[in-house]
C-alpha cells in the first residue's frame, strides 16, 4: 500500500483557535509528543508573526530530531528570512510559502491580476529555493480557483522547484466529488506532477473537512495536512486522528496508510486539549469520551457477545486500555503503581509517591476514583511556570439573601503569605475580587469555562479562564472536587502565566492564514 505523508499543523493553524496561545514550552511539549505519534512533518508556527513565534519554532526544531519542521512564510523575502533564521539548527527544514489565487481573493485582498499572482508566487518559490531543499507551496482559496488558472499555478510551482504543491480548500466550501476531481485533474493535466508530492488541506465548515481529504487520498493525494482533535480556524481543520484510523480500519478499500503510531494517538489528542484549553466532544469520532462508549441495551447485549457487532476499533489500538482495578482510599501504593503503569506513565519513585499523595486526598473525597480521575490528576500541571502566586486557603460565604464573600489566603514569592476578604455579585466573582486584592494585579477576565472531568456528583471538576492584560492573554487551568477551588487555582495559574509572559521577549500577534 502507498505511504500517506503527514503534515501536522496544530502548532500553527491549531493555535490560530480562537482563545488558544501556547507559549514556547507547550510548543515544544506537543511537538515533541506528534514526534512519538509518527508525524512525517511539523508545521511549527509562522516566524514574521512575532519575534516570539520565531523563538517558540526554533525551539522545536531544535527540540525534535525526527520529523521534518515547517516554518510557514507568505510570498515575501522578509518572511522567507525569518523561517531561514527560526529552523536554524533543524536537522531536516522545510518552507512552507502561501499566495492566494482564487478570484475574489485575487480581485479583494491581493488586488493581483493572475500574471501578477504568478511572478510573486514565482519569485517567492525560487527565492526560497536558494536556502531550502524542501519547499512546499500552496495556492490558498485553491478549491475555489479557477481549475485552468490552478494547473498553471502547479506547473509554475514545479518549475521554480517546489517540492510539495498543497490544495487548501481554505473555507472548507468543497464536497468530497468536487475535492476529488481537483486532484484527478492535477495529477493528469500537469507536466512534470510526478516530480513533486500532491497535498490536502482541508478545513471543517461544512463538516466535510475529513470526507475531502480522504477524497483527495482516493484521487492521487501524496500527504494530508491537520491538527489534532481538528482543531484550527473557525470551525477547525481535518483531523488527523480520523483519516488516520479511516485509513488504517478500511486499508481494503483506500490501499493507503500512513505511518503513524496509533497508539500514541489517543495521549497526543489529551495533551493537546489540555494544553489549548479546547474540550474535546464527547461525540467526537476516535477520541471523544463517547467513541467507546456504549449504553443501549441492545448495543450491550451484542458487545457482551461479539464486541465487533457495534465496535469496529478496538481501544488499544490508539492507546486505551481497559482495566479491571478499581481505586478507591483504601487502596494501597502498589495498586496505584500498577494502574499508572496500566495507563501508560512511567514515573520515577519521587514522582509516583507526589502523585499517590494527591490520589489519597482525592480518594477521600469520593467513593470511587475513575481511570479519568488519575489522569487528571497527573495532567493537571504538565508545563512548569514559575508559582509567584500559590493558594494556601480559601473561604467562602454565600446565602441567597446576602452578598457573596471570600477570604483567600496566597503566598507571594519573596513576600510571604497575604490574606485578604472581599465581596462580589457572586461566590466566584468575590474569590477574584480577593485574589486581585492580594496580589496587586489588574487584569480583564476574557474567559471562564467549567467542563466536568469524570461523571458523577462528586465528579472532578476543571476551570479554564483567559486573563487580559495591556494586550497580552494568557489561559490557567484549575482541577478539584470543589469548583470554587479549581476556579481560584484557576484564576492564579493565569495570573502566573502572565508575569511569565511578561518577563519573555516578543509577544505573539496572530494572523488568519490557509
Amino acid at each position: 500500500m502507498r505511504k500517506i505523508y503527514v503534515f501536522d499543523t496544530t502548532l500553527r493553524d491549531g493555535e490560530q483557535s480562537p482563545g488558544v496561545n501556547l507559549n514556547t514550552k507547550e510548543k515544544v511539549e506537543i511537538g515533541l509528543q506528534l514526534e512519538k505519534l509518527g508525524v512525517d512533518r511539523i508545521e511549527a508556527g509562522f516566524p514574521a508573526a512575532s519575534p516570539g513565534d520565531l523563538e517558540a519554532v526554533n525551539a522545536v526544531a531544535r527540540a525534535v530530531k525526527n520529523a521534518t519542521i515547517i516554518g510557514l512564510a507568505r510570498s515575501r523575502e522578509q518572511d522567507i528570512d525569518a523561517v531561514k533564521e527560526a529552523l536554524k539548527g533543524a536537522q531536516d527544514p522545510c518552507i512552507h510559502l502561501f499566495l492566494a489565487t482564487s478570484p475574489i481573493h485575487r480581485k479583494h485582498k491581493l488586488r493581483m491580476e493572475k500574471e501578477q499572482v504568478l511572478e510573486t508566487a514565482e519569485r517567492a518559490i525560487r527565492y526560497a529555493k536558494q536556502y531550502f531543499d524542501k519547499v512546499e507551496f500552496s495556492p490558498e482559496d485553491a478549491g475555489r480557483t479557477e481549475l485552468d488558472f490552478l494547473c498553471e499555478v502547479t506547473a509554475m510551482a514545479i518549475r521554480a522547484g517546489a517540492t510539495v504543491v498543497n490544495i487548501p480548500d481554505t473555507v472548507g466550501y468543497m464536497n468530497p466529488s468536487e475535492f476529488g476531481h481537483i486532484f484527478k485533474t492535477l495529477k493528469s493535466e500537469v507536466p512534470g506532477i510526478e516530480k513533486i508530492q500532491l497535498s490536502a488541506h482541508c478545513h471543517d465548515d461544512l463538516g466535510m473537512a475529513t470526507a475531502n481529504a480522504l477524497a483527495a487520498i482516493l484521487n492521487g493525494a501524496d500527504q494530508i495536512e491537520g491538527t489534532i482533535n481538528g482543531i484550527g480556524e473557525r470551525a477547525g481543520n481535518t483531523a488527523i486522528e480520523e483519516v488516520a484510523m479511516a485509513l488504517a480500519t478500511r486499508a481494503d478499500f483506500f490501499q493507503a496508510k500512513t505511518s503513524l503510531t496509533l497508539s500514541e494517538i489517543a495521549k497526543t489528542s489529551r495533551l493537546v486539549s489540555k494544553l489549548t484549553g479546547m474540550v474535546v466532544p464527547g461525540n467526537k469520532a476516535i477520541v471523544g469520551a463517547n467513541a467507546f462508549a456504549h449504553e443501549s441495551g441492545i448495543h450491550q447485549d451484542g458487545m457482551l457477545k461479539e464486541k465487533t457487532t457495534y465496535e469496529i476499533i478496538s481501544p488499544d489500538i490508539i492507546g486505551l486500555k481497559e482495566s479491571k482495578l478499581v481505586l478507591g482510599k483504601h487502596s494501597g501504593r502498589h495498586a496505584f503503581r500498577e494502574k499508572l503503569i496500566d495507563l501508560g506513565y512511567d514515573l520515577d519513585e519521587e514522582s509516583v509517591n507526589k502523585a499517590f499523595a494527591k490520589f489519597k486526598d482525592l480518594a477521600d473525597k469520593k467513593k470511587d476514583v475513575s481511570d479519568e480521575d488519575i489522569r487528571a490528576l497527573l495532567e493537571e500541571k504538565l508545563v512548569d511556570t514559575p508559582e509567584v502566586f500559590t493558594l494556601e486557603t480559601i473561604q467562602v460565604s454565600y446565602g441567597n439573601q446576602s452578598v457573596p464573600s471570600a477570604t483567600v489566603r496566597i503566598s507571594i514569592e519573596e513576600r510571604g503569605v497575604r490574606e485578604q476578604k472581599a465581596e462580589g455579585n457572586g461566590s466566584v466573582d468575590a474569590i477574584y475580587n480577593a485574589i486581585d486584592a492580594v496580589t496587586g494585579e489588574v487584569v480583564e477576565l476574557e474567559d471562564y469555562s467549567i467542563k466536568s472531568v469524570t461523571q458523577g456528583k462528586d465528579a472532578l471538576g476543571e476551570v479554564h479562564v483567559v486573563l487580559g492584560q495591556e494586550g497580552v492573554s494568557a489561559q490557567g487551568r484549575g482541577l478539584s472536587t470543589d469548583i470554587l477551588e479549581a476556579s481560584a487555582r484557576a484564576y492564579i495559574d493565569a495570573l502566573n502565566r502572565l508575569i511569565d509572559k511578561r518577563k519573555s521577549p516578543g509577544r505573539r500577534d496572530k494572523m488568519s492564514l490557509i
